[in-house]
């Protein structure tokens, strides 16, 4: 197991990892996604959890849809619990690394590529991966600014369940 690019225990960006499976172990990560009250989007992980083998890398995604009238930059903000299981959880890939520009009425699934590190403590046995997705009101401003905001080439959407 190793891991590159940490700063202060905070990932800011990809970990950089080789995959040594533990096929005798197993972990549930749920997901879940939350929004402020007054936010204008939808977004919610297209599953509700995963059995993962520490050591192995994983990806699932996460939809998103601007219900705004207008062009928005959102921000993802990532939680994992126990806060304990932080360091032995690193995400390869996450929409949460960078803002994202939505169209008016966009929708798209936003990836997110991670593994757990097989020495996470035996006894834990779930790990909760949250993110809060917030409009980020600076970044949609100069946005709006600039003009309209170009579509995303991306994989097909699925709506969540």
């Amino acid at each position: 197991w190793e891991v590159g690019n940490r700063w202060y225990g905070e990932q800011t960006k990809a970990a950089e990892v080789v995959e040594r499976p533990d096929i005798a172990r197993v972990i549930t990560v749920e997901f879940i996604a939350n929004t402020p009250n007054n936010s204008r989007w939808d977004f919610a992980p297209q599953v509700a959890f995963m059995q993962v083998h520490p050591g192995k890398l994983y990806e699932t995604t996460f939809y998103a849809k601007n219900t705004a009238e207008h062009d928005v930059v959102g921000q993802a903000i990532p939680s994992i619990a126990p806060s304990s299981s932080a360091r032995y959880f690193q995400k390869t890939e996450c929409f949460c690394f960078v803002p994202q520009n939505f169209a008016k009425g966009e929708a798209r699934d936003m990836p997110v590529r991670f593994i757990v590190d097989p020495a996470l403590p035996p006894e834990v046995k779930t790990i909760t991966l949250s993110y809060t997705f917030f409009k980020n009101d600076a970044a949609t401003a100069r946005a709006a600014a600039a003009g309209p905001v170009p579509a995303v080439a991306s994989a097909p959407v699925f709506a969540p369940r």
